[in-house]
């Protein structure tokens, strides 16, 4: 362990691998807001925590098992002489989990749901929120995970990155929830990435890789257009209050 302390190369790796997980960590942040905006303020904000805590725990987990995550990239299934391992099986489902979550989100605020009166969020809501988490944060932790194996060769260092990971993730989505929910258009850019990232999930499973440099971007330069209407939209109404 000391060694690792004193290693450069232990400190570059740890920074290089916190970095992606960071990254990585960016679709589950985006689902999460997503996922609790439809709950009251104090139920939403339990959930995001207990859902940033599972994403700890099933990375840790999954950490502590490191053979059989190797072995889910061996293949298991030919479909038209494309091999998938169960790695490749649990990304495509759930990318169309994603795909379809989103699609069905995007519906509801199609149809101007929140127009009606809403029903008060029962035990059962909360319950299936908390279910959706959890698959999600599954999906996004095997991923991440199965990227940690391959960058790092300490378990010490997948640790500590995942850790900082996740930390950073609990620290930022309060602030991300909370924009989504004061900006409800945000909320549709955000279902549309939720569609992005589910389509990226299913190519990877069907080895079709599309750079995350490309996804990152996108989301990147969508969200810098979505703030500076935000800021127009800002400044329109202080000028309406202005000459009133």
């Amino acid at each position: 362990m000391m060694e690792l302390l004193t290693s450069p190369e232990a400190w570059v790796a740890l920074l290089t691998l916190t970095t992606l997980e960071i990254v990585l960590g960016i679709d589950n942040v985006i689902f999460l807001s997503v996922i609790v905006s439809r709950l009251p303020p104090e139920q939403a904000n339990r959930a995001r925590q207990i859902g940033l805590l599972l994403a700890l725990v099933f990375r840790i987990m999954l950490l502590s098992v490191l053979v059989w995550l190797i072995g889910l990239t061996e293949p298991v299934l030919t479909v038209k002489s494309v091999t998938l391992s169960w790695r490749d099986i649990i990304l495509i489902g759930g990318g169309m989990f994603l795909i379809a979550k989103a699609t069905h989100e995007i519906h509801a605020e199609v149809e101007a749901r929140e127009a009606e009166p809403e029903a008060k969020p029962s035990a059962s809501v909360f319950f299936w929120v908390i279910m959706q988490i959890i698959v999600v944060d599954l999906v996004f932790s095997l991923d991440s995970i199965i990227t940690a194996i391959g960058m790092a060769e300490d378990i010490e260092i997948m640790v500590a990155a995942v850790v900082i990971a996740c930390f950073i993730m609990y620290v930022s989505s309060g602030p991300v929830a909370k924009f989504v929910a004061d900006h409800p258009t945000t909320k549709m850019l955000a279902l549309a990435f939720l569609v992005l990232i589910g389509v990226a999930l299913v190519a990877d499973g069907f080895k079709f890789h599309i750079p995350r440099g490309y996804i990152y971007f996108a989301i990147v330069f969508a969200a810098a257009v979505e703030l500076f209407n935000v800021l127009a939209r800002r400044n329109r109404k202080k000028v309406v209050k202005q000459r009133v």
